[in-house]
């Protein structure tokens, strides 16, 4: 099974924005990331993440969102998919950031986890 990322924004340039960063720390993983409502709309769309989560190339995600309604949205297209998704409450640039490099560096998955939660904020 193979780990990958998501990311969910309500801000298009801020998704953009830190799946570039990510890029520079691990080029091997599958991140994809979704941003607003559109490019110019500031929101989240549970249908653009259902899509997201359904067309990622990872079986196993670690999902990183930015405000409340990103982790309403990221909950309920979890309940939808087969795929096994990891919701974090971690800020979202350190959280994504930390799984990443640590992904790329091909850490367990355990290791990860503790990881993330020496990073867990109550959003």
């Amino acid at each position: 099974m193979t780990t990958g990322i998501i990311i969910v924004s309500h801000v298009y340039e801020i998704a953009k924005g830190i799946n570039r960063l990510l890029q520079e720390v691990a080029s091997d993983v599958n991140i994809e990331v979704v941003g607003g409502i559109s490019e110019v709309e500031i929101g989240t769309s549970f249908d653009n993440i259902l899509q997201l989560i359904e067309q990622h190339p990872s079986d196993n995600l670690l999902a990183f969102y930015d405000l409340g309604s990103a982790k309403m949205n990221l909950e309920m297209a979890r309940e939808l998919s087969e795929k096994s998704i990891t919701i974090y409450d971690v800020p979202i640039v350190e959280g994504s950031y930390t799984a990443a490099a640590l992904l790329q560096a091909d850490v367990a998955n355990n290791v990860i986890e503790q990881q993330l939660k020496e990073l867990h904020i109550y959003k």
